[in-house]
């Protein structure tokens, strides 16, 4: 006990000693608030307790007695944390979280570019990110990433004078509602949607682009997060329970648009939102750290750097949520959640994630799953599903949670897109106006039924287009030297369908008659069912033969694939799949329970043949 007081004692000094001797650089660093750049912005708002500094940050000269030379030398000068300048400024102090971000594929969008190629004109051989550089993968190997900017072709153009506003390494402040800075500030630093300074700050008051406020955000809310992931899936929009209809100001009701402005001139209707939204729980409540800033390494699609799965806090059908104990005080579980309402400690089991890691908000306790919002501060309950026999139906063991939990799930069939190189417009990477402009209208748009087909997990999920593009280009003579052409997938011209998670759950799962009776789920979109087989109804005149919203026809009891599930091992339903999902509808007409105990093995369809159920189906 002596040697431990002693070993405590020398512990204790030696940290005092490194405290006081960093002092003068941690005051000088972010701890002062002495620069003459008060005189001017005395109302500005501080940053936060740790961001004292204006120019530890935003660089200039301390002590210049005007504004013009304390302004010399400036990072930005107002977005000190944009790509350009990050090594100097948050890198300096935050270098972890510097590098995960450079890895993040919200800042390299390398697998939106690859897939937008894949597409358009297919692989060249090099890997191209937002701008570029050096990184590496998952397995430890060295990448080499070329900027999007030496792509020049069609899908580089796409890119870069369309997808790219909603790069974190670009600025927006032009779009209503979906403006947003770059660098780190995209999220720490909000845009309200003006994309206006509206703080204390007489001196900049009312300038745009800015964040509305000074303040620092840690924890960023819902709005931060659907300012970028409102378009092509709409799963901020879903999750809150809007939905922007098929055009932006069709009339929705009473001759009107719908109740809520998007960017865009999109308006939104209302519909049944997220389980989890209802509940009060914030995207950051569900999704990590590591699945928006990265975790060092650089994945080529967005389901390689998610972390996070239903199992994680609901278990599966044969396993509880799986966990680990904090057994250390530096644990990133302990670090992160110093920004929460209270904060982790050692000995808390802390549930583990798709990837095996910590989350930093959930725990398990008394055989409960504990969720803690990292904003509210509110503690969530959520229900483990392991043993429950609606969860154990046999043959469902590659369904994803969401399949049968999905209420709704956005669905915009025929992309038309049209490139016009007699006109420019606004290239976001390079920054400024070149030759050719972009323009896109769709055919339809669907919320339900949704279609089915395995994922790249081998997983059954909903899939949703991605894209069906037609594309148009017109000539600086006015000439179309395309005209409708459906882009090549795979080597031949195909319509695309992607796996997808629509971030609308809901607490009861679809009908079982849904998916076994209606052909829709199966792929086969709006259909007519005869004799004969099952023909699609909804055509576009560029593909007759092809209906937009499936990818099944049957003619003749043999089933046909005409478009392509665009990740890897994907693939839609086979005959044999989608004859058995079929086949299981008879049964449900009298066991429509998925409690029911048949439904613990593998269904025997020969029973129908027997003396019982030839009777009960000749009377019915």
């Amino acid at each position: 006990m002596h040697l431990l007081t002693r070993a405590t004692r020398f512990a204790s000094t030696a940290l005092r000693m490194i405290l006081l001797a960093g002092l003068p650089l941690w005051v000088g660093g972010c701890g002062t608030k002495t620069e003459t750049c008060i005189s001017c912005h005395s109302r500005l708002e501080e940053v936060s307790p740790t961001h004292r500094s204006c120019t530890a940050c935003h660089g200039g000269v301390p002590s210049a007695a005007t504004g013009k030379k304390a302004h010399q030398g400036m990072h930005g000068p107002r977005n000190p944390s944009d790509p350009a300048h990050w090594e100097e400024t948050c890198g300096r102090c935050h270098r972890y979280q510097l590098e995960r971000v450079r890895s993040t594929i919200m800042f390299t969008n390398a697998g939106m570019i690859r897939n937008i190629q894949l597409s358009w004109e297919g692989d060249d051989g090099r890997s191209y990110s937002a701008r570029g550089g050096k990184a590496f993968d998952a397995g430890g190997n060295s990448l080499e990433y070329r900027p999007v900017a030496e792509l020049e072709n069609l899908s580089g153009e796409l890119y870069r004078k369309f997808c790219s506003r909603c790069h974190i390494g670009t600025e927006n402040g032009e779009s209503h509602t979906a403006g947003h800075a770059s660098g780190c500030a995209a999220c720490h630093f909000p845009f309200n949607d003006i994309s206006t300074y509206r703080g204390e700050d007489t001196t900049v008051q009312g300038k745009r682009p800015a964040s509305a406020s000074h303040r620092m955000t840690g924890l960023p809310g819902n709005d931060v997060c659907s300012r970028c992931h409102s378009r092509s899936g709409r799963i901020a929009f879903s999750y809150q329970g809007l939905y922007d209809g098929n055009n932006g100001m069709v009339p929705t009701r009473n001759g009107l648009p719908g109740p809520v402005m998007a960017s865009g001139g999109r308006n939104l209707t209302h519909i049944v939102p997220d389980v989890h939204f209802a509940a009060g729980m914030d995207c950051i409540d569900c999704h990590t750290s590591r699945d928006i800033m990265g975790d060092s390494y650089s994945y080529r699609n967005m389901y390689l750097q998610t972390e996070i799965g239903c199992e994680d806090c609901h278990g599966s059908p044969t396993a509880p949520p799986r966990y680990k104990p904090i057994v250390r005080e530096n644990e990133e579980a302990v670090r992160e959640s110093k920004q929460y309402r209270f904060r982790m400690e050692a000995g808390r089991k802390m549930v583990l994630t798709t990837k095996g890691r910590p989350y930093s908000n959930v725990w398990y306790e008394g055989g409960r799953v504990k969720v803690l919002g990292k904003r509210s501060g509110k503690v969530f309950t959520s229900k483990v599903i392991t043993g429950t026999p609606e969860h154990a139906v046999h043959g469902h063991e590659r369904l994803e949670c969401f399949t049968c939990h999905s209420r709704t799930v956005v669905q915009c069939y025929g992309c038309h897109t049209t490139y016009d190189r007699s006109a420019t417009a606004t290239d976001f990477i390079l920054k400024k106006e070149t030759p050719g402009e972009f323009s896109e209208t769709e055919d339809y748009r669907a919320l339900y039924p949704f279609p089915l087909a395995l994922n790249q997990r081998g997983r059954i999920s909903p899939v949703t287009p991605g894209c069906q593009t037609f594309v148009t280009v017109i000539e600086e003579d006015g000439t179309r030297s395309r005209n409708e052409y459906i882009a090549r997938f795979k080597g031949k011209q195909q319509l695309r369908f992607a796996p997808f998670y629509s971030h609308n759950t809901g607490k009861r799962a679809i009908g079982c008659m849904e998916c076994h009776g209606n052909p829709a789920f199966l792929g086969f979109g709006q259909h007519v069912a005869s004799s004969r087989g099952i023909e699609s109804t909804m055509l576009c005149e560029k593909s007759e033969s092809k209906p937009l919203d499936g990818f099944l026809t049957m003619r003749g009891g043999k089933i046909t694939a005409w478009s392509a599930i665009t990740r890897e091992h994907s693939r839609p339903l086979n005959q044999r799949e989608v004859s058995r999902t079929l086949a299981v509808n008879t049964c449900l007409i009298c066991h429509d329970r998925p409690a029911d105990p048949i439904y613990r093995k593998e269904l025997d369809f020969g029973a129908l043949e027997d003396t019982l159920h030839r009777r009960l189906l000749d009377r019915r």
